[in-house]
């Protein structure tokens, strides 16, 4: 490591900034409006869900200007990297930029709180080079909130943005991030290398790892936390890596969802698709599934994925590498088999093979950015119109995602049919005894996780027709809408 540098080094709207001054922690969202007077970003909720806050992100190592929630975002992260917001999208003449323009034509703006955020997200959309379609536009708005236009004139204002030839290059700032921040009481830890950061780890254990920041930020925009040490890892050139081979997929633990979702999406689509509700792009422009493993969470969307998918964890300490299933790596709420000093490096998931299929669900309130009540995720081994081999795995449903057993006992041998898999699905009482909360009730979980056998069977041949959104939104009754 190298000695402090108290300074934090980006570009704001194309102008270098050489802060020291303010604590890493700081979130960006107050950084901007408190002491760059750039007003034009909003607080709505302080948790990463309405976009009021969005500004657009070249991080340090990249090229891709992406959105991202300021309100997440803490100063140390900008380090290296460059950042813009709405106040710097206009010309230097005043002209307006295109989407700024279209929202103003085709009266896309009321109020005008959100607009700032919406701008943002539709000026990231222009850069992504996407085919521009309804589903591109909403996916790219998913983690806005307007409570007065209604989101007909934005989407039209996108559309007739996003036809606008883009001019002009984001672009990081030139300096090279540093290793230490300091700041009063506070030090902002940032290695380059994997070896750097299992001896940071070590020496400090309790220091807690940031990442994307999409749950741990909540700490430092909702509670005002500031750690004595906070070890950021995105600068790990090692975490960010991702290995797609004939037959197996590796993704690094500081590698985003963004950065992962191509490989996902062609080799385990349904996986895909859930990762697309797990929140909007702002947060998966920064959130990673090494993030949503580590924070053990019995309701996190991707580890039932990933047990049923029978994915292995590569976890890195002193003494060397080690592999765990990650099905091993959870041992009760919140608790796991992650020594004090070791870090997640990667998860490496299996390919499919010939005769395999899999499917995930999501049951939450609302189909897009909701925390799940439950998810089921199933592998399964197919010859002759026999299943083989199951590999079901459920959140929300225990102290930890967990496999079930009985459920699979009970197709394995079996032909598959719907009358197998509602056998199978009765047995959930079995595996499982999930407990009340306000996102659903007992009763209710074990039912509709009973009912995802039938969708699965009915989804795999081709009959399942439901609208996923109307099936995914659980009335406080414990029934479906």
């Amino acid at each position: 490591m190298v000695a402090s540098i108290l300074t934090i080094n980006f570009t704001l709207n194309g102008k270098p900034r050489n802060v020291s001054s303010v604590a890493p922690t700081k979130t960006v969202l107050e950084y901007l409006r408190e002491n760059e007077a750039l007003t034009g970003t909003k607080e709505g909720c302080a948790e990463g869900d309405c976009g009021a806050c969005s500004v657009i992100l070249v991080r340090n190592g990249t090229s891709e200007p992406v959105a991202v929630n300021s309100c997440l975002l803490t100063l140390g992260q900008l380090d290296g990297g460059a950042v813009t917001t709405v106040e710097g999208l206009s010309g230097r003449n005043g002209e307006l930029e295109a989407v700024q323009q279209a929202m103003a034509d085709g009266d896309g703006t009321q109020c005008g709180f959100c607009t700032p955020g919406f701008v943002v997200a539709l000026h990231a959309l222009r850069h992504t080079g996407e085919t521009i379609t309804d589903a591109v536009i909403h996916d790219a708005l998913a983690g806005n909130l307007c409570r007065c236009t209604g989101y007909r004139p934005i989407v039209d204002a996108a559309r007739s943005a996003c036809a606008v030839p883009v001019t002009g290059v984001l672009t990081a700032a030139d300096a090279a991030p540093g290793e230490v921040h300091e700041h009063g009481t506070e030090k902002f830890l940032a290695p380059r290398t994997l070896e750097d950061l299992v001896v940071l780890r070590a020496a400090h254990p309790d220091a807690p790892l940031l990442s994307g920041g999409t749950d741990l930020g909540l700490s430092f925009s909702k509670d005002r936390k500031h750690f004595p040490v906070t070890i950021f890892t995105q600068n790990v050139i090692a975490l960010r890596s991702i290995e797609d081979t004939k037959d197996s997929l590796t993704i690094g633990a500081a590698a985003t969802y963004t950065e992962a979702l191509p490989h996902i999406e062609d080799a385990y689509p349904s996986f895909a698709t859930l990762i697309h509700r797990i929140g909007s792009r702002q947060i998966r422009n920064v959130g990673t599934i090494g993030g949503n493993i580590g924070n053990a969470s019995p309701i996190g969307d991707t580890p039932p994925c990933l047990i049923s998918l029978d994915a292995t964890l590569r976890l890195h300490g002193p003494d060397g590498a080690r592999d765990i299933l990650l099905e091993d790596y959870f041992l009760d709420y919140r608790k796991t088999d992650l020594a004090a000093d070791e870090v997640i490096a990667a998860v490496s998931i299996p390919k499919l093979t010939d005769g395999q299929v899999f499917r995930t669900y999501k049951i939450s309130k609302r189909y897009d950015q909701d925390i799940s009540a439950v998810i089921g995720a199933f592998r399964l081994t197919l010859a002759d119109g026999m299943v083989t081999e199951a590999r079901i795995a459920f959140g929300g449903m225990a102290a930890t995602p967990k496999r079930a057993a009985r459920c699979e006992a009970a197709l394995v041998g079996k032909p598959w049919s719907e009358d197998t898999a509602r056998d199978a699905g009765a047995l959930i009482a079995e595996d499982f005894s999930p407990i009340d909360d306000h996102r659903a009730s007992a009763a209710y979980r074990v039912q509709v996780a009973s009912n995802l056998f039938v969708r699965l069977f009915r989804d795999m041949a081709g009959e399942d027709e439901i609208d996923v959104v109307t099936l995914d939104v659980a009335t406080p009754n414990g029934g479906t809408a």
